[in-house]
């Protein structure tokens, strides 16, 4: 079955490229010209990927963004925009989306984007080990792609939750902001560390019941972080 992508912008021309583009790699699309029609389009069409352009008519990238993320939309989002500006793009990420691209851009890098992400939120052969891994009330489930803690189900985009793994993959270790971008973003992202530090933010409100005296991530100053499990009293 192929993947349905919805791609969201008010210029024909992207749309056309990108519908081409995406449909020559495999993939079924949708489209939408305005942020009121993408966000019916999503609760219409159910994408498995979402193209969403910042500057829309109507409600703005960034709004519609954030619109979803409210109401627990937790679809992989690559915002596009025009502006090489970093307050967007840091903007946009805190917002939930899950990846970013100035315009002009490479409809092949595009479309390398997309299947990189998919690959990465779907389960796929061994590609994440199958045990669950638990620190205290916090458990992650990397085979199922889900994480709970105290209980309850973790809403977290495909990006936080690769984030979160890879923290526990690597539990008790001091890992660079660096090697965080590499490693969970897996493409140089003009060495823009500030990306790692909004997803860290996102995750501490959702798993630390004071984020300013984190028990689980850790900031290890001028180095990084680490994921640790609370520390027990014998």
């Amino acid at each position: 079955m192929c993947k349905k992508v919805l791609v969201v912008d008010d210029e024909q021309s992207i749309v056309t490229l990108l519908t081409y583009n995406l449909e020559q790699a495999g993939f079924t699309v949708v489209t939408a010209n305005d942020g009121e029609e993408a966000i019916e389009k999503v609760a219409f069409e159910q994408p498995a990927f979402i193209i969403l352009d910042l500057m829309l008519p109507k409600l703005d990238g960034v709004e519609v963004c954030k619109q979803l993320r409210q109401q627990k939309v937790m679809t992989p989002i690559l915002m596009l925009t025009a502006k090489d500006d970093e307050f967007d793009k840091v903007l946009g990420l805190e917002l939930g989306a899950d990846d970013y691209m100035t315009k002009p851009f490479s409809p092949r890098e595009v479309v390398a984007r997309v299947k990189a992400i998919l690959r990465r939120t779907q389960l796929s052969n061994g590609e994440m080990e199958t045990k669950e891994i638990v620190m205290g009330d916090l458990k992650i489930l990397p085979d199922s792609y889900e994480a709970y803690f105290r209980g309850e189900r973790l809403e977290l985009t495909p990006k936080e939750f690769e984030l979160l793994v890879y923290l526990a993959k690597h539990k008790g270790r001091v890992l660079t902001r660096d090697q965080l971008l590499s490693s969970v973003w897996n493409y140089d992202f003009a060495g823009d560390t500030r990306i790692v530090d909004v997803h860290i933010s996102h995750l501490r409100e959702k798993i630390e019941q004071d984020t300013k005296k984190p028990i689980y991530i850790k900031t290890i100053r001028g180095l990084g972080y680490k994921l640790e499990g609370p520390k027990r009293n014998d």
